[in-house]
């Protein structure tokens, strides 16, 4: 039965706890064991909190017995990104300029989801400083992708993604600056969730660019997805029944996104397509000159936020870093302020542009991710490489960080491939239940 237990979705895990067939401290103990005994366990977990989480569980079992469960997923095990803040447990995001740094509080997102009964396993490996979306990191640990051993897993929430593909995990929280909830996901052949910019908070997250961070669930379902993000907020689930494509107007967007698609990544997202309009979709493609002008904002942006808020502590020990995040980082020093305050307000014009022109739609449909994983052995010994490769990787779900709004990416069908729905900010809802039905789709 443990076994089966490390394929199982997380809501599937909660419904098994509620019901009294699943006891939370066996099924915490299991994935403990799983973790402790796999081959990838050290470079995918960077450390474990397994007293919290079997404390964390008896808890669960107590509430369970007595019929006061605090929410569905009361009693089910997940595993933090590197970058969540841990009361007494080292949080070090992927770097060495934080080694050995132990917060005293968790972080607020944690602390709702602790509120909401989920159990922290632990902390999962992450790019450095969250700062590239191909989830290497020769400073601490590089996890495998599920579908190439030698394939770069994504990132920057690499670890959370593989924690969960593995089995090792029902879900992983991460966070997405510029794909990297997305990325992971679309490589591992799972679901994964950028929030809306402002609505889960940042409070006692490491922070990369913290006008463009925000938190989000890597599962293996969208009812899960739906589910962690009520318990990282404290809210109320989405209501995800009869969820449906028929009537439904899907953009597919023609601008950028569709450039230079290579083989697997065009043929997951043209079967994507299909079946989405086969299940009663309307597909209309339509090109959006305003992402191309926004695309171009996205060096002084960015790179001048994450130098802004790193500057003091890169400088003081650069050497400790990874040379291809490093370089990114210094990036930032090109721009002046007035370049930075510019850049901000011809976003917010293409913002106002994009709203008018997606105000028919359902959702915008893109490919997740351009390309397949790219070698991890190639991407470390080739500098030109490494930027090419991570440039086209976050290229699309950078789409949905500089708009602004919602994105849900799902698994095609074909390995590491995925299709990504946009929505307007604080859509969530609205797009968790598209996302079910062409979940429904796809499968």
């Amino acid at each position: 039965m443990a076994a089966d237990w490390r394929n199982m979705s997380a809501a599937d895990l909660g419904r098994g706890i509620g019901a009294g067939e699943i006891d939370p401290m066996e099924l915490t103990a299991a994935f403990l064991d799983a973790i402790r005994t796999h081959p990838h366990r050290d470079v995918i977990y960077a450390r474990l909190t397994e007293h919290r989480a079997l404390a964390e569980a008896e808890a669960a079992r107590d509430r369970a017995k007595t019929g006061h469960r605090l929410g569905p997923l009361d009693g089910v095990p997940v595993s933090w990104k590197d970058l969540f803040d841990t009361a007494g447990v080292a949080t070090e995001a992927g770097s060495a300029l934080l080694a050995g740094r132990v917060p005293d509080h968790d972080a607020q997102v944690l602390r709702n989801a602790t509120a909401s009964g989920l159990v922290c396993l632990g902390k999962t490996h992450m790019t450095e400083l969250a700062f590239s979306g191909l989830g290497v990191n020769p400073v601490t640990a590089t996890p495998p992708c599920i579908n190439d051993p030698q394939g770069a897993p994504g990132g920057s929430s690499s670890g959370a993604a593989t924690s969960v593909a593995f089995g090792l995990a029902p879900a992983g929280i991460g966070s997405d600056t510029g794909g990297s909830v997305r990325v992971p996901s679309c490589w591992n052949d799972l679901v994964g969730l950028k929030t809306t910019s402002g609505r889960l908070s940042l409070k006692g997250v490491v922070p990369l660019a913290p006008k463009f961070d925000t938190v989000g669930p890597l599962c293996r379902t969208v009812e899960d997805a739906a589910l962690i993000l009520a318990a990282l907020e404290g809210g109320t689930p989405a209501d995800l029944r009869g969820a449906s494509l028929k009537g439904t107007r899907l953009l597919v967007l023609e601008t950028v996104a569709l450039d230079g698609l290579r083989n697997e990544p065009r043929a997951g997202f043209d079967h994507a397509l299909e079946r989405l309009a086969a299940a009663g979709a309307t597909l209309v493609w339509a090109e959006a000159e305003e992402v191309a002008d926004a695309m171009a904002l996205s060096g002084v942006l960015y790179a001048t936020e994450a130098y802004a808020t790193w500057r003091d502590a890169i400088e003081a020990e650069p050497e400790k870093m990874y040379s291809e995040v490093l370089k990114r980082f210094r990036g930032g020093a090109e721009y002046s302020g007035a370049d930075y305050v510019a850049a901000w307000q011809m976003l917010d014009a293409c913002r106002d542009r994009w709203a008018a022109r997606t105000a028919g739609f359902d959702a915008v449909l893109v490919p997740t991710c351009p390309i397949l994983p790219p070698n991890v052995d190639r991407l470390l010994a080739d500098a030109d490489f490494f930027l090419s490769e991570n440039l086209l990787t976050l290229r699309n779900t950078r789409i949905g960080n500089l708009m602004g709004g919602a994105v849900l990416t799902l698994p095609t069908g074909l390995a590491s491939t995925g299709i990504s729905l946009m929505g307007p900010p604080m859509s969530e809802e609205r797009l968790l239940r598209l996302g079910r039905a062409a979940e429904a789709a796809l499968a």
